[in-house]
């Protein structure tokens, strides 16, 4: 009985340690090929509620599930790619006074460092601080963020197209859009100074 408890006590510490060794930093790739990553946004004004999303998502996140610290990279949001509820009201989102997606194509968040880390089943939840840019204008933002590391689903995401690892980023946090100087102060009835933001994205890490 005691060589087959040792015998399981040391497979068992072998499966862990060969999970610890396999799990290292990899760089997922958030360019979602079925198109399924969305970025989301509401502004609640009292007159009006506007809704819409984004589904221009991009960028590389470096991760390792067991160093939090090591998490870096961009996440971007092509403007042209957000819509509204209605064409007239994309319309003007997109416009010169504005979102200006023409001078400003690209919406990016950049994670500089990482904080108040809280384990999870599959990964950790944890507050990001990084730059954020909204058109042409940067500011420093900690935002909290859950990353849930599923190694080895790659497969079942993308239907056996291809092999890997998948790792899922969700975040809700808000933004002041005269900060970022659209339209400063004006039609505030109808549309929100304050801008929630939601993110539900999954980067993809393929076997070699």
């Amino acid at each position: 009985m005691k060589q087959i408890t040792s015998y399981c006590l040391t497979t068992a510490a072998l499966f862990v340690g060969a999970i610890t060794l396999s799990a290292a930093t990899q760089d997922f790739d958030f360019k979602d090929p079925k198109g399924v990553n969305n970025v989301s946004f509401q502004l609640d004004a009292p007159l009006e509620s506007i809704s819409g999303n984004a589904k221009g998502v991009s960028g590389i996140v470096s991760f390792d599930p067991n160093n939090p610290d090591a998490v870096s990279g961009t996440i971007t949001v092509a403007t042209k790619s957000l819509t509204a509820t209605n064409d007239k009201l994309q319309e003007h989102m997109l416009g010169d006074g504005w979102l200006d997606a023409e001078s400003y194509p690209k919406i990016t968040l950049s994670a500089k460092s990482i904080s108040k880390v809280e384990p999870t089943d599959d990964g950790f939840e944890a507050h990001v601080t990084g730059d954020f840019t909204l058109k042409g204008v940067t500011k420093e933002i900690t935002v909290p963020v859950s990353f849930t590391y599923l190694p080895d689903m790659l497969g079942a995401r993308s239907n056996g197209a291809a092999e890997g690892d998948l790792l899922v980023i969700r975040s809700t946090f808000s933004i002041n859009r005269s900060e970022y100087g659209i339209k400063p102060g004006e039609n505030t009835n109808k549309v929100a100074e304050e801008i929630e933001i939601r993110l539900a994205i999954a980067g993809a890490a393929p076997d070699a």
